[in-house]
């Protein structure tokens, strides 16, 4: 039998969710206030920055000490933005990379803990527009396009994230050339990719950073063990989270290799993001939940001699 579930770790895009849009569900929203109910922790835990991920959040209505596990893992804070843990990629290190990705034909952003103008930059905003264009619109504000992209770290501020994005096949070389010339004890890295669009996400993070590492910590924190947490993604950057949390799900129209992995596993597979498949997973934890609160308990009568 399954331990009761404490907290229930949940990324945004692919799973929270739907394709279309940047609204949570009605359905999806009373499944979360209902889970909140019953004592279950909601966590929520996203390849976003902090503040991209923060307005769907406050329109879905999620309380304001919600904590927010975002650039996957660099950053933990409460939706009101009380930063509860923060990690940094070295300075050489972030510029050693600007050069060292260039050959790779991608476009490379930093994103640092900041607000407005400059807390993501880029070399090009125009070659990042033409593989990500409804991303760039939505975070124009934030962007700074500064030439050559070592400049970027002229101020001493450190970065949190960096990133490149590029065809699928190119990003995958760019992986494997980073594993093999020693920068895999320099950074972690995470891969999302969507093959519809030939489109890969490569994450660049401070060293053992990561969305499972983050959520392991929350829990030590609170006393809970990984069989009581739940860890519900889609994609790449979700599987150390899902690998850690003792109750994995990953999302039916996931990515593949995610699907393939939790057939492999024994992982549950939810209903796809436009089945309200995140709700649907959340009503069956809270109706095991009640169920288990109203079972009776049997005591064994006292002897008397």
């Amino acid at each position: 039998m399954l331990a009761p579930v404490e907290l229930i770790a949940i990324d945004i895009d692919g799973t929270l969710l739907p394709s279309a849009g940047e609204d949570v569900t009605e359905r999806t929203r009373q499944a979360l206030e209902q889970a909140r109910a019953e004592g279950i922790e909601i966590v929520i835990a996203s390849g976003r920055r902090h503040r991209f991920a923060t307005p769907i959040l406050e329109r879905a209505q999620q309380p304001a000490d919600t904590l927010l596990i975002s650039s996957n893992g660099s950053i933990t804070r409460r939706l009101n933005g009380e930063r509860i843990d923060h990690f940094a990629l070295p300075l050489e290190t972030s510029r050693t990379l600007c050069g060292a990705l260039r050959p790779f034909g991608g476009t490379v952003v930093f994103t640092f803990d900041r607000e407005g103008p400059g807390e993501m930059v880029v070399e090009s905003l125009a070659a990042i527009h033409a593989q990500i264009h409804m991303w760039v619109e939505a975070n124009r504000e934030a962007i700074l396009e500064i030439h050559p992209l070592e400049r970027a770290f002229d101020d001493g501020d450190e970065p949190i994230q960096g990133m490149i994005c590029g065809e699928v096949r190119a990003m995958r070389e760019a992986e494997s050339w980073l594993h093999g010339n020693g920068y895999a004890a320099a950074i972690a890295m995470h891969r999302t990719e969507y093959p519809s669009r030939d489109l890969t996400i490569l994450d660049l993070l401070p060293p053992g950073c990561s969305k499972g590492r983050a959520l392991a910590k929350l829990a030590e924190e609170r006393g809970l063990t990984a069989a009581q947490v739940m860890a519900i993604g889609d994609n790449g950057n979700d599987e150390q989270m899902l690998e850690w949390a003792g109750q994995a799900v990953v999302m039916g129209k996931g990515a593949p290799a995610r699907v393939e992995q939790a057939r492999q596993r024994g992982w549950q597979i939810a209903p796809g993001n436009d089945q309200d498949g995140v709700a649907q997973i959340v009503e069956q934890v809270v109706a095991e939940r009640t169920k288990a609160a109203s079972r009776p308990i049997h005591r064994t009568a006292e002897v008397i001699p």
